[in-house]
């Protein structure tokens, strides 16, 4: 019997549901970092900014950032730290290259792969990054596993995602802007408003706060955190593998 996923909130099997995410981020990718700061009120650059602090790449390390797409957490860890091994690793090949533009003048490791079937060996990073993307995965908990795998013993995980804001009124005002207002938005700038349709669903169906950071540690990882940024609407998920 096939396994059903949420594609927003319909229900697609796994081929469908990867399919129909490719070709939402093939639609926006030329728009997507515009449409960024317009969804988040030029927030997402200070989420991201205090992501990277605390990612806080060192001297030498190898660093894999999945679903790295147009690059904008990997050009903040190499503007902290331009000794570290970048990886930058993402399903779509057109987010992927809007990328490349962004690194012209620097060599990375540019990789089109599937964060649920990483082509690496185990214990082959330090610190495994994923930003704004783990609810794009069909089988997410596949990927936490695969992270979990390749990272070297002592290695940490790291990922930024929408979650569930505390505040009740918070949570209404924010609802109502993800499903009015953020369509409206997709629709008007990127021309596309099922795209952004789908992306504030699949922020409402994606799990919490708490609910991440059990399956973090069913997959494996130790000393399991989150830090809520701006009142809970985005939140910082962290764990070590020992």
């Amino acid at each position: 019997m096939n396994k059903n996923y949420n594609f927003g909130y319909t229900k697609v099997n796994s081929k469908q549901k990867t399919k129909l995410v490719q070709e939402v981020f093939t639609s926006v990718a030329s728009n997507y970092d515009t449409m960024n700061d317009l969804m988040s009120f030029g927030m997402h650059r200070l989420w991201k900014k205090r992501f990277v602090e605390i990612v806080e790449p060192k001297d030498g390390e190898i660093i894999l950032d999945v679903g790295s797409g147009s690059g904008d957490i990997a050009s903040q860890l190499i503007k902290k730290n331009k000794s570290i091994d970048l990886f930058l690793l993402d399903l779509n090949k057109k987010m992927l290259d809007e990328g490349r533009k962004r690194f012209k003048e620097n060599k990375f490791n540019f990789i089109v792969g599937n964060a649920e079937k990483l082509n690496f060996p185990d214990n082959n990073f330090d610190k495994y990054t994923i930003s704004f993307c783990l609810r794009n995965i069909t089988e997410y908990k596949k990927s936490i596993k695969e992270a979990y795998r390749v990272l070297k013993p002592g290695g940490k995980y790291f990922c930024l995602e929408f979650s569930n804001p505390k505040s009740s009124l918070i949570l209404n005002s924010y609802k109502i802007y993800k499903s009015k207002i953020l369509p409206l938005l997709g629709d008007i700038v990127a021309n596309d408003k099922n795209a952004y349709k789908y992306l504030s669903e699949s922020i409402d169906l994606f799990p919490n706060q708490n609910e991440l950071s059990e399956i973090l540690s069913y997959c494996g990882f130790e000393e399991v955190k989150s830090i809520n940024l701006f009142n809970g609407i985005v939140a910082i998920h962290t764990g070590y593998k020992v």
